[in-house]
């Protein structure tokens, strides 16, 4: 019998914010926009729960509140539990279960330890 695999659902769109944006004052189209970006990712994908990864927020708020892009180009992947997540077409996913935060630490630390020991004169003649 085959192993399950989890369903997942993943797309790239090419959301359009300008229509949005342009209903409120200016001091407020990013802010709009990121609302607009959220609504249209609830609607698509069937799901109410809709993450944004860090890069997508910087892109949208790159040029301030008051001059978001036109259009964001993002690839969406919705789990089996039905979160939905965005990210900037085209920008590598960092897996989070590549190393625990702890271990890197200790390897920092014990690096540092052996760059910083001084040698002896017995060890350099």
């Amino acid at each position: 019998m085959a192993k399950a695999t989890p369903k997942t659902i993943e797309r790239v769109y090419n959301v359009p914010l300008r229509k949005e944006f342009r209903k409120v004052p200016r001091w407020k189209k990013t802010k709009k926009a990121v609302t607009a970006l959220r609504q249209f990712l609830s609607k698509h994908m069937k799901s109410e729960d809709v993450k944004l990864s860090k890069k997508l927020n910087e892109h949208v708020w790159k040029h301030g509140i008051r001059n978001p892009p036109h259009h964001v180009k993002v690839t969406v992947s919705k789990d089996e539990k039905g979160v939905v997540n965005a990210d900037l077409f085209g920008e590598e996913k960092v897996s989070k279960k590549s190393a625990p935060k702890a271990a890197k630490v200790e390897e920092k630390k014990a690096e540092v330890k052996e760059e910083a020991k001084p040698e002896t004169k017995a060890e350099s003649a």
